[in-house]
C-alpha cells in the first residue's frame, strides 16, 4: 500500500490524541471547552457533505492533554472502534519523546497496532509528522533526532496500512511565535487555525499554500523577552516540573469533550 491522498466521502470523524488534538490553548467554544484544529476539520468535512447533498456529519473527539501514546492506544481506540468512525486522525507521541526514559520500539509497536485496528474496523486513518522542535528553541536540539526518528515509524505505518498524512516537519510557516501559545508547547488560536488547513491538505482537501511563512512579526527587545521568559519559567515551566516530580499528568482530572457523536454542520 502507499500513503493515502485521495479524499473521500467521510460522515463520521474520530480524533484521537492528546492536548494538540484536545485544543488546548484555543479559544473556549460555547460548552467552554478549548475548540482547537480538529473542530475546524470537522466543519470543513460537513461542508462538503452538505456539497453532496447531506446535512452534515457526526464528529467525536475522545483526546485528552498529557497523554503518552501507549494511553491513548489502551485508552481511545477501543471506544473508538465501538463508535464505528469511518475518518479517524490519530495524533499522538510527541509527549513521548520529551520523557527521559523514550523507548521508540514500545511507541512504534504501540502506533503499528492501533492503526491496524483501526483499519480492520473499517477507518481511514488520518496520522501525523511532528515538526522539528529546535527550529524555535535551540534548547530542545536533543529532541530533534527522536522526533525525527519517530516521524520515520509514522511514515512507515502510514504507507503500511494506506493512511492520510499530515506532516509539520521543516515547514517554515510554524516558526512564526505568533502561532504558539505563551506556554511555548501549544499552539496558539491562530496556530489551530493552520494545523487544521495542514490536517485537511493531508486528506487532499487544501492546497499547501500555509507552508508558505505568514509576515513575519516585529522582532521584540531583549527586555521584553526576558520577561516573557520570566513569566513562562514561573507559570508554565515550574508546574509542569512540580507535575513531573508528583508522577501527576495535566489530564489527571479530564474528560473527552466529546465522547460521543455530534452533529456538525457548516453554519
Amino acid at each position: 500500500m502507499t500513503i493515502a491522498v485521495q479524499p473521500r466521502p467521510w460522515r463520521r470523524f474520530l480524533a484521537l490524541g492528546d492536548s494538540f488534538t484536545e485544543g488546548m490553548m484555543d479559544d473556549l467554544g460555547p460548552d467552554g471547552r478549548h475548540r482547537g484544529w480538529a473542530d475546524d476539520v470537522a466543519v470543513a468535512l460537513a461542508r462538503r457533505a452538505v456539497e453532496r447533498g447531506e446535512d452534515g456529519i457526526e464528529y467525536a473527539n475522545l483526546a485528552v492533554r498529557g497523554r503518552l501514546l501507549t494511553q491513548v492506544v489502551d485508552e481511545q481506540v477501543p471506544p473508538a472502534l465501538e463508535l464505528g468512525p469511518d475518518l479517524v486522525s490519530l495524533a499522538a507521541g510527541i509527549n513521548d519523546t520529551l520523557r527521559p526514559h523514550y523507548d521508540l520500539d514500545v511507541a512504534a509497536t504501540s502506533l503499528d497496532r492501533a492503526v491496524r485496528r483501526l483499519r480492520a474496523g473499517g477507518a481511514d486513518v488520518l496520522l501525523f509528522a511532528w515538526g522539528d522542535p529546535a527550529r524555535r528553541s535551540a534548547a530542545m536540539a536533543p529532541v530533534r533526532d527522536r522526533v525525527r526518528r519517530f516521524n520515520a515509524v509514522v511514515e512507515a505505518v502510514a504507507d503500511t496500512y494506506g493512511c492520510y498524512l499530515a506532516s509539520f516537519w521543516l515547514v517554515a510557516a510554524y516558526d512564526d511565535e505568533r502561532l504558539w501559545a505563551e506556554d511555548r508547547l501549544h499552539l496558539s488560536p491562530a496556530g489551530h487555525r493552520l494545523a487544521a488547513r495542514t490536517a485537511l491538505a493531508g486528506l487532499g482537501l487544501d492546497d499547501r499554500h500555509w507552508r508558505t511563512p505568514a509576515v513575519p512579526a516585529p522582532p521584540a527587545s531583549r527586555v521584553h523577552k526576558a520577561r516573557l521568559h520570566g513569566r513562562w519559567v514561573r507559570v508554565h515551566l515550574a508546574p509542569w516540573v512540580a507535575r513531573r516530580v508528583r508522577g501527576e499528568s495535566s489530564g489527571d482530572r479530564v474528560a473527552p469533550k466529546h465522547p460521543t457523536w455530534v452533529t456538525v454542520t457548516p453554519g
